[in-house]
């Protein structure tokens, strides 16, 4: 479930027509906690593996503001082009491990964040503006 865009750039193919009203990027994690993140998570939308790190989509522009692990690739445009860059070998090709049963694609991203954050053991950190906006204040300006 991935696709070659024009400059050989590698981007995840998200299955149905769901991603296109939002249009989507990626959150890539070690592949080595994303069981974990998974199996705690309240929803899971499309997730994907390719051997070095777990993939879930997110609605384009869910890393605005947020402060991810090191550890984190995000992606935007889900192009994972160059993310397993330095782990020692051609990237696999990712192949879609979890399917949401209602067909929408998305992980909400505020939960994956936390999860995430929690699991790495790093503390959540985000701009002013996006601590409004989880806080449920639409003040942000």
């Amino acid at each position: 479930m991935m696709r070659t865009e024009p400059g050989g750039r590698l981007r995840l193919a998200v299955p149905g027509a769901g991603a296109a009203a939002l249009g989507c990027d990626a959150v890539g994690v070690p592949q080595r906690i994303g069981y974990d993140v998974m199996a705690r998570l309240p929803r899971v939308g499309c997730v994907f593996a390719d051997g070095s790190r777990w993939w879930w989509i997110v609605p384009a522009g869910s890393g605005a503001g947020l402060q991810w692990p090191r550890s984190v690739h995000y992606a935007p445009g889900a192009d994972i082009s160059g993310a397993a860059a330095g782990t020692g070998g051609p990237a696999a090709v990712p192949r879609l491990v979890h399917r949401p049963a209602d067909g929408v694609p998305y992980t909400p991203p505020i939960p994956l964040f936390l999860r995430i954050c929690r699991r790495t053991g790093v503390e959540p950190a985000w701009s002013c503006d996006v601590a409004r906006v989880v806080a449920g204040r639409g003040d942000a300006a």
